[in-house]
């Protein structure tokens, strides 16, 4: 298919298709807040050496827990860790940890940087999560949007090779929301690619759609019915791509790109189920 920048920049600007999306993010922050403030958490754990790199951590109580890593979107260059705090009440009531990483964000870095930054935050949780009572053994990864991109990239890591320590499986599953798998018509985006950078080899380069998962980890996925052609695509094109890993898609009716990453920390969401099971794998 050949890109236009106006198809691109039509398809994929999710905010400017949502008129209340600056209400929805000041919800999600009045939120959040008010979860740090109230639940047991361990915020700006360093992962890395960078001020970016340090994560937030909502132990359940039951030792040895599953550990949901959720790494957030913002299409690479927008918001915080601290933004989705909201999401960890219904985790943490299950019985699941949760770990919500945050990243340095583009134009400062590439996509590349962050995606090894993420490498770092998953290693270090494997390394050091259990002395937060997470059993490093069931580690799931879960993202929205470009947070959905980076939890493929994580499921395509070859862990040994990028230290000794690290076992194949480190990642037991992943469930993967508005996800983005192929970033060629990324870089043909206005509104976006000025921050990232990306060219024809850049993009093939980091589109998990075009690797190999490392194991045969079972993927989720999920897209809002409201949200555009291409996202839906997208959400095909990974399933498609990965039939080893693919295990089924989780249907969000009446949801938009934003509403959908909501649904996960609602306790009686399908999207919150998926997690849940996949936590249990």
């Amino acid at each position: 298919m050949r890109y236009t920048a106006e198809f691109c920049d039509r398809e994929y600007n999710a905010r400017a298709s949502i008129p209340d999306n600056l209400e929805i993010f000041d919800r999600w922050a009045a939120r959040s807040l008010d979860v740090r403030r109230r639940a047991a958490g361990v915020f700006d754990l360093p992962y890395g050496r960078s001020p970016a790199e340090r994560l937030d951590l909502f132990p359940a109580a039951a030792p040895a827990a599953p550990l949901f890593v959720f790494i957030h979107g913002g299409y690479w260059r927008a918001l915080d860790k601290s933004d989705f705090s909201f999401l960890a009440p219904a985790f943490v009531r299950a019985g699941i940890s949760l770990a919500i990483p945050n990243y340095a964000l583009a134009p400062k870095v590439t996509v590349e940087e962050i995606t090894r930054q993420m490498l770092g935050a998953l290693a270090w949780l494997y390394r050091n999560g259990h002395a937060y009572g997470c059993d490093r053994h069931r580690i799931v990864v879960g993202g929205h949007s470009a947070g959905g991109h980076l939890s493929a990239m994580m499921m395509c890591a070859l862990w040994p090779q990028y230290a000794p320590d690290l076992p194949t499986e480190l990642v037991r599953g992943a469930l993967a929301i508005s996800g983005l798998y192929d970033l060629e018509p990324i870089r043909h985006t206005t509104f976006l690619n000025p921050d990232l950078g990306l060219d024809r080899r850049r993009a093939l380069r980091l589109s998990p759609a075009w690797m190999p998962p490392a194991s045969d980890a079972p993927l989720v996925t999920a897209v809002g019915g409201l949200e555009s052609s291409e996202f839906h695509r997208q959400n095909r094109l990974i399933a498609e791509r990965w039939p080893r890993n693919f295990r089924y898609d989780v249907p969000m009716p009446g949801h938009h790109h934003l509403s959908v990453c909501e649904a996960l920390g609602e306790d009686d969401s399908a999207l919150f189920a998926a997690a849940r099971e996949l936590c249990d794998w």
